[in-house]
């Protein structure tokens, strides 16, 4: 078997390491808060876009690079820039899952106007999925919307919501359909977050941060054109993008950079007069996760090579968001111990506010935790992964409780 590349990928490895070393004093750190991104990001989104380091498989009449999918190419563009310590470009959940499902189910007119203002960083889209007392059965959903004149007309309240205080648009699922049974009753709606009736209510995180907030509807009115699939559709476009949530919050690319600035870190920290590296249970702990991190990138290149050949992945798919979130909250915990004391004077400043690394790290630490709740709980992910993946029997569903 030969594992190594071929001239054509050894060829990329080096223009993406020419460009890094040209440009990589441009880059915004890796890691660290979430908040609307800086005018630094945005330049280095647009340097990454312009050479195809990002949106490169995205067709170029809606802002992408437009080449072919190349599962090894990004392979190595993503081992470069993880190598290189730069930032990847911007990850948030209108470019990692609304444009991917606007291009598998939306129409020529909506990938024209959203994709590449979304790819750019322009428009900050948030996620209007959970909602208060239905826990993780999304289908429950009682927000409505009614069509008076033209419009829908959307009432109710989702929560959960994370960066709703910054976005610009959110994909909604809401019920327009109420005559339907509940998982044919939804649709699919994009709605402007600046649209009279929307009202943002922080929620504080263990953080610190106001990450997640409640959102309200009064009242607002969004066009009918503003709807992704038809009425009634909702249901299977939320489960699209569902997909390339649970790819997202597994990113096998996010967790090979994390891996290099940990093993960075390790090399340059010192316990007790000792180089941190050099200490054996830290170094076996950075082995066994470097091991687990190789593991689910050649994962990640599966799925890939299935998705570029049209095949269902199945259960492969379904295991990435709980490896994913597990394995990130278990790589920031080992930077989270080799800086030690460093940690104890976490400040929980403002979100636009630069951060320390070990402020940075803390940060990544808490939000990891949430990760494995949010997205689909790493229970939830258990029971999808044996019920639709192995088909094993449902959970058996408790007894409401009676009254005396």
């Amino acid at each position: 078997m030969e594992l190594a590349y071929s001239e054509q990928y050894r060829a990329l490895q080096g223009e993406v390491r020419a460009f890094i070393a040209k440009y990589g004093h441009l880059s915004p750190k890796p890691g660290g808060g979430r908040q609307r991104p800086s005018k630094k990001a945005l330049d280095w989104q647009k340097l990454l876009l312009e050479h195809g380091y990002f949106a490169r498989n995205i067709p170029a009449e809606y802002g992408g690079f437009g080449l072919p999918l190349d599962v090894l190419e990004l392979a190595v563009i993503a081992e470069e820039i993880a190598k290189g310590g730069v930032y990847p470009g911007i990850m948030n959940q209108g470019i990692s899952m609304l444009v991917p499902t606007l291009l598998e189910v939306g129409t020529k007119e909506q990938c024209a106007q959203w994709i590449e203002r979304t790819i750019r960083g322009e428009v900050i889209w948030c996620q209007g999925y959970s909602e208060p007392e239905s826990g993780s059965d999304l289908a429950a959903a009682r927000t409505k919307a009614d069509v008076v004149d033209g419009h829908f007309v959307i009432n109710g309240q989702k929560i959960w919501t994370s960066s709703a205080h910054y976005s610009d648009m959110m994909f909604l699922l809401c019920r327009t359909e109420p005559d339907q049974p509940k998982h044919k009753g939804l649709s699919y709606l994009l709605v402007p977050m600046n649209a009279p009736g929307i009202e943002v209510r922080p929620l504080v995180t263990m953080t610190g941060r106001a990450t997640f907030n409640e959102t309200f509807f009064t009242n607002v009115r969004v066009p009918t054109d503003q709807i992704v699939m038809g009425r009634g559709e909702g249901w299977h476009v939320a489960n699209v993008t569902l997909k390339y949530e649970r790819l997202l919050l597994g990113d096998a690319n996010r967790l090979s950079a994390r891996l290099a600035r940990i093993r960075e870190l390790m090399e340059r920290t010192n316990l007790d007069g000792q180089r941190v590296m050099d200490i054996p249970e830290y170094r076996d702990r950075l082995m066994r996760l470097q091991g687990e991190v190789m593991a689910s990138k050649y994962h990640g290149l599966r799925l890939l090579t299935e998705q570029a050949r049209g095949e269902d992945s199945g259960l492969k798919r379904l295991i990435v968001k709980y490896n994913g979130t597990l394995l990130g909250y278990r790589l920031s915990s080992l930077a989270v111990d080799v800086l030690g004391a460093a940690g104890l004077a976490y400040d929980a400043k403002d979100e636009a506010a630069e951060t320390d690394e070990a402020t940075a790290w803390h940060i990544d630490n808490m939000y990891d935790i949430g990760l494995m709740i949010g997205g689909g709980s790493t229970n939830i992910q258990k029971n999808i992964i044996a019920e639709r993946g192995l088909g094993l029997p449902r959970e058996p569903k408790t007894a409401p409780a009676t009254r005396s």
